[in-house]
């Protein structure tokens, strides 16, 4: 074989690794970006749940107009045990009079920390904030 062929198949070799190594970044970039969206998407069906709680009378199982037992309600609102872990991540919420706070926990880490987002839930909507 000639010099030639043999620099070819060498450049053929290097460009071959390159492009392996540039999909399996994209592979994980698109994990972690699926796995961020999924958890949001948790969070805002869990605030849902909560504003739920927060609008159904006490009377009917429901938090009276708060989120914990300040109105009368004989429970606080809490995060569905089905729910507390789930393929996408696992959650944990901090109810209060007029709102609650729900952290989600990705399963896909970011720089050696796990996916991480914040939903803030009050009677007008659901407020989240992505911490990485």
């Amino acid at each position: 074989m000639g010099q030639q062929q043999l620099l070819l198949i060498v450049l053929g070799v290097i460009i071959v690794g390159i492009a392996i190594v540039v999909g399996i970044n994209l592979f994980n970039a698109n994990a972690v970006s699926s796995n961020r969206d999924a958890v949001i998407s948790d969070l805002n069906n869990l605030g849902a749940m909560a504003n739920q709680f927060y609008m159904k009378p006490t009377s009917m199982g429901g938090g009276g107009g708060a989120y914990d037992v300040s109105k009368g309600a004989t429970a606080a609102w809490s995060i569905p045990t089905t729910l507390l872990s789930t393929a996408n991540g696992s959650y944990v919420a901090t109810p209060g009079a007029s709102s609650v706070s729900i952290v989600g926990t990705g399963t896909q880490s970011v720089g050696g920390s796990p996916v991480k987002a914040t939903a803030t839930v009050t009677p007008t909507g659901t407020t989240v904030v992505v911490n990485n």
